[in-house]
């Protein structure tokens, strides 16, 4: 296994600027056990969790203002379920805020709706900032829009699972899926539903009856946008001479070298940083966080208020103009378009999530393209985003003042 203290250390520092660039107010933190979740049951899984909570208790190192765990590879709802019920039946047993000791939990859990996808939506709206931009695209080659692109995802977990349904119902063609035990490729595109259903019965995306077995590394496979969605270190300078893309979206954490982004800057492919795209999972969990914290889900209080005020309004437009233009008191229906039709009914929690994270991305995006711009960066977003986070984290040390020398 690849968990050590360099790598559990170099994320920790990741998701600081991570925050930083998405204006999540947190500090950064990382956790790893190294084991392979799938030589031990379900049983000995809980019982690792639980216990690995429970150390992190006596240490002080988790609960609601301390440290926010939230899941990563290997884990998800069960896990966090697991550990806010350890920390709530121990240290938490009398702290009202313990369910926000920890996020991705299950709804029942105090979990929040669009978490599970979080990352994976983030994702394509990060991709969805940039390859509208004109001027990006006209670096690159490309033109704007998702219209006539073709993409590639290393990586069938969770993430990359949602980033191929967002990209694929916005008009992008997957061509190409890689996991750990093989690859697939259609040119004509490969429908997700069919894949994810396919993967649900049979453990594996080999073998899948609407695309071809890929022998050889798919990652240099000739795409518009690639999306290493898997584990860090998947493109290297050798594989980074090799690409065919036009765009490298970071998917997963760290997944391109530094040796390897030197040469795609170098041939004009431009990559979308980790610390900005990857970041819809950290936003997410800080809107769960804020509703365990307010101990109200999102929308509940005016969610009601909204529908009859939306429906009082184009009533109140029907009766003017009946009032102005109708002949002998007749009718003039006014009669909502389909999207206003489906918005007048008022925002449910989960269209306020997917709202919130929209424009957390969007106003990310444009905010390292003007850092980019400002310090004349061309199509070098990392550091862009980079420049971005450190400014932010030492404007707020400057006025924070430093209470130790």
């Amino acid at each position: 296994m690849d968990v050590n203290a360099d790598e559990v250390q170099a994320l920790a520092a990741l998701m600081t600027y991570k925050c930083a660039v998405v204006d999540v107010p947190f500090g950064g933190a990382k956790a790893g056990v190294k084991i392979d979740p799938r030589k031990y049951s379900e049983f000995e899984l809980e019982r690792i969790t639980r216990r690995f909570t429970l150390e992190l208790a006596k240490k002080n190192f988790i609960g609601p203002g301390v440290d926010v765990p939230a899941p990563d590879m290997g884990t998800g709802e069960k896990e966090m379920s697991w550990m806010a019920d350890t920390y709530a039946h121990s240290i938490g047993y009398n702290d009202i805020n313990a369910p926000a000791c920890v996020t991705g939990k299950p709804i029942s859990q105090g979990g929040i709706h669009g978490r599970i996808s979080a990352t994976g939506r983030g994702i394509y709206h990060g991709i969805e900032n940039f390859i509208n931009e004109a001027s990006y695209m006209s670096a690159i080659g490309a033109t704007p829009g998702f219209g006539d692109k073709t993409f590639i995802i290393q990586g069938f977990g969770n993430v990359g699972l949602h980033t191929m349904r967002y990209l694929h119902r916005h008009g992008a063609r997957c061509i190409g899926v890689a996991e750990i035990d093989g690859s697939i490729y259609n040119a004509q595109g490969i429908d997700p539903k069919e894949l994810e259903n396919f993967k649900i019965n049979n453990k594996t995306i080999v073998g899948f009856p609407g695309a071809d077995a890929y022998e050889g590394n798919l990652l240099v496979e000739k795409c518009d946008i690639l999306v290493p969605c898997a584990a860090e270190k998947a493109i290297n300078a050798e594989i980074a001479q090799e690409l065919k893309c036009k765009i490298v979206a970071e998917g997963a954490n760290g997944p391109v070298t530094p040796s390897a982004e030197k040469i795609l800057l170098d041939r004009k492919i431009l990559m979308i940083p980790d610390l900005f795209l990857n970041a819809g999972g950290v936003t997410v969990s800080y809107f769960e966080w804020l509703k365990n914290l307010n101990h109200v889900s999102y929308g509940r209080l005016t969610f009601k208020y909204d529908t009859e005020s939306n429906y009082h309004l184009l009533n109140s437009v029907q009766e003017s103009l009946e009032r102005k233009f109708g002949k002998n008191g007749g009718k003039i229906p006014i009669t909502p378009s389909d999207t206003l039709q489906t918005m007048i009914a008022g925002a449910s929690e989960k269209d306020i999530v997917h709202s919130g994270l929209s424009y957390t991305m969007e106003r990310s995006a444009r905010n390292i393209m003007r850092t980019a711009m400002k310090y004349n960066l061309g199509l070098d977003l990392r550091t862009a985003a980079y420049c971005m986070a450190i400014e932010k984290i030492f404007t707020s040390y400057k006025e924070a003042g430093l209470t130790f020398g």
